[in-house]
This record gives structure tokens, C-alpha cells and sequence, in this order.
């Protein structure tokens, strides 16, 4: 048992390590394209992978819930959209402290819509969420930045995707399941590129951009994000079959860190106090929500 406890760990922290990479990657990508064509990199990579996964062991599964599996699909491609435009607009750990709310809406979620019981203490963890993202956003009463509001939405599209998968799961092969979220990710935004050509607007700019030929060093940098993001994926997805789902959750908060030290490095300024001790509030707010 400590064994498998030992290697979900080690799993996770690469996994998490991994993630970290991909945003860098992504935020390189963002000085030269616009966020929704990262987006598409991003994705297209993940379909042709699961595509010849699925040629070399078809797919063994139910089905019946497309629309649920669509919705899953547009979700995900919703939250990595609001995700990657703060990588390119905020330093690198607080728009991975923002996709990490997911944990409190997913309980949220999963209370009104599953039944699920949250307790005491996840209440509790549900409301230090709230005030961690307050400190985040640095929010004074009037109105929140555009990242502040897109990263709280991340979170939320993530949460949404989270919470329609333990339903899903029960219907289509894992693969089926990424499958929708790469396959929205990247004809959504093939769609929205060519919609690009014709109208533009300042204030969707998180979702409008017209295509452009990457240059050379770019391409490195794609199929960077294509690899970390792939096995970042891969190695999540061996902790969590290792080990209980509290243990890697607590874990995967590493990759906070890791985004902090890797975006000093890239020019990020260190977090203020205040973001510094929200930042701290989600973590222990996942902590105690994932082992409600």
C-alpha cells in the first residue's frame, strides 16, 4: 500500500511538473499567436494521439449520452480558453491558481446537481475558496480585470467537465471522453479563426484571432505543448490509479508552485503578499474540499 501511496506521489509531482511546462510552452506560443490558435495546437496534437490509440484498440463502450459527451467537450475547450489567455496575460502562477479553483465548483457542482455530500469541513474549505480568490483577484469592491472573471470561469468550465465525466464514465471509453474535449478544441477553434476574418472586437479577444502561420521557433514550441500536455495527462492519470483521490488532489497543488518559479524565470514578478496568501487559501481550500 505505501508503495502504490509512493508512486501515485512521484506521479503526480511530474504530472504536475509536466503542466507546468505546457504553460510555459503556452505562454511563449501567446507572444506571437493569438490565444485561440494555442488553443487549437494544443488539441489537434491530442486528437491524432487518441485517434491512433483508438485504431490500434477500438473503443469498448455503452454509449447513449452524446450530448452529455458534447457538453464535456465544450466545457474543457471553455476553461483551457480562459486559461491560456491569462498565461498570456498574467504571470504563470496565478493563472494556474485560478484553473485550480475547479476543486471547490466541482464540489459545488457535484452537491446541487449529484447529491454529493460535502460536510462540515468541505463547507468550510468552500468558503476559504471564495476569500483565496478575493486576495487573487485583488478585488476592492468595484469591478473585477477581465482575468480575474476568466480565471474564475476557468475554473468553473473546468468544474463542469470534471463533474459531467463521473457521469460519462459510466457510458464511453476514457478515450471517447478526451476525444470530445480535443475534437471541440480544436474545430471550435477553427471555427472562431475564420469567423476572425470577418469581425473583430477588442473585448473577445480571449476567444477571437485570426490564424497565423507560426514561425520556426514556434513550431518547437507546439509540439513542446503537445508532448508535455499528452504525458502530463498520461501520468495524472497513473497517480490517481495508484492512490486515493484526496492524496493526488493534495499533490497536484505542487503545480502552483512549479508555475511560480517557472514563470520568475520567463520575467513574472514574484506573487504580492496578497496574492501569495490567496494563493495559499485555495491550496488549503482544495486540501480540505478533496478530503471532505
Amino acid at each position: 500500500m505505501e508503495e502504490n501511496v509512493n508512486k501515485a506521489i512521484k506521479y503526480m509531482l511530474l504530472a504536475s511538473f509536466l503542466f507546468a511546462l505546457m504553460g510555459v510552452s503556452a505562454k511563449e506560443l501567446s507572444d506571437n499567436l493569438s490565444t485561440i490558435e494555442v488553443v487549437f495546437f494544443r488539441n489537434v496534437f491530442g486528437v491524432f494521439f487518441i485517434l491512433f490509440s483508438i485504431y490500434k484498440s477500438p473503443l469498448k463502450q455503452i454509449g447513449g449520452k452524446f450530448w452529455l459527451l458534447i457538453f464535456r467537450g465544450v466545457a474543457g475547450f471553455s476553461a483551457l480558453l480562459f486559461f491560456f489567455y491569462n498565461i498570456a496575460n498574467i504571470p504563470l502562477g496565478e493563472a494556474m491558481t485560478f484553473s485550480k479553483t475547479s476543486t471547490i465548483f466541482t464540489a459545488l457542482l457535484a452537491y446541487f446537481f449529484l447529491k454529493e455530500h460535502i460536510g462540515f469541513k468541505g463547507w468550510i474549505g468552500v468558503f476559504i475558496g471564495f476569500i483565496g480568490i478575493l486576495f487573487i483577484a485583488q478585488f476592492d469592491g468595484s469591478t473585477l480585470k477581465k482575468t480575474d472573471y476568466l480565471g474564475i470561469l476557468s475554473g468553473v468550465g473546468a468544474a463542469l467537465a470534471y463533474t459531467s465525466i463521473r457521469e460519462l464514465r459510466k457510458f464511453y471509453d476514457s478515450r471517447a471522453i478526451v476525444l470530445s474535449f480535443m475534437g471541440v478544441g480544436t474545430v471550435l477553434p477553427l471555427l472562431f479563426m475564420i469567423f476572425s476574418e470577418f469581425y473583430t472586437n477588442p473585448n473577445l479577444d480571449f476567444m477571437l484571432g485570426t490564424f497565423m502561420m507560426p514561425k520556426s521557433e514556434d513550431w518547437i514550441f507546439i509540439i513542446l505543448l503537445g508532448i508535455f500536455s499528452t504525458y502530463a495527462q498520461i501520468y495524472m492519470t497513473k497517480a490517481y490509479s495508484f492512490a486515493k483521490a484526496g492524496i493526488v488532489g493534495t499533490v497536484s497543488y505542487s503545480n502552483i508552485v512549479f508555475s511560480i518559479i517557472l514563470g520568475l524565470f520567463m520575467g513574472d514578478s514574484f506573487p504580492s503578499f496578497i496574492v501569495l496568501f490567496g494563493i495559499i487559501l485555495i491550496v488549503l481550500s482544495g486540501i480540505m474540499v478533496s478530503k471532505k
